[in-house]
């Protein structure tokens, strides 16, 4: 049985990115997500052997892509709408370690973010019209 959810989990990607940054990138961007809105995270797992485990997100976790601009578009719409958001950055690729990558991305105004990637929550519609242009992923 499929369960409809109200709100939608969406990563977008620039779709010049190797596969190992398309991978890198989801996995730092939802880790915000998870973070930041604990109602998004299910009850943890265990398996039969009762051998516990992380809980997870309870949606889908839904991947697209998309050009530089239809990236650009998304984050000024998701800024518009003020829905909760990360960001990862070209400059995120030659960092090392959190405090870096913080300081690589609070170094540059908004409008200029090199963003290679996004990730937000919303309502469906909201997210939807985020999304507007970009493609599912592969």
């Amino acid at each position: 049985m499929s369960t409809r959810f109200d709100t939608k989990i969406a990563v977008l990607l620039r779709e010049d990115l190797e596969p190992w940054q398309r991978l890198n990138v989801t996995a730092f961007l939802v880790s915000g997500l998870g973070t930041e809105l604990p109602e998004l995270i299910g009850e943890p797992y265990a398996d039969a052997d009762a051998v516990p485990y992380l809980p997870m997100f309870r949606q889908p976790v839904l991947v697209f892509q998309g050009p530089k601009e239809v990236l650009r578009s998304a984050h000024t719409r998701t800024l518009t709408r003020s829905l909760p958001r990360a960001v990862f950055t070209s400059d995120l690729f030659t960092t090392g370690h959190d405090e870096a990558n913080r300081a690589a991305v609070r170094a540059v105004p908004t409008t200029d973010l090199d963003l290679v990637g996004l990730a937000v929550h919303g309502p469906k519609n909201a997210v939807d019209k985020i999304l507007k242009g970009a493609r599912m992923h592969p």
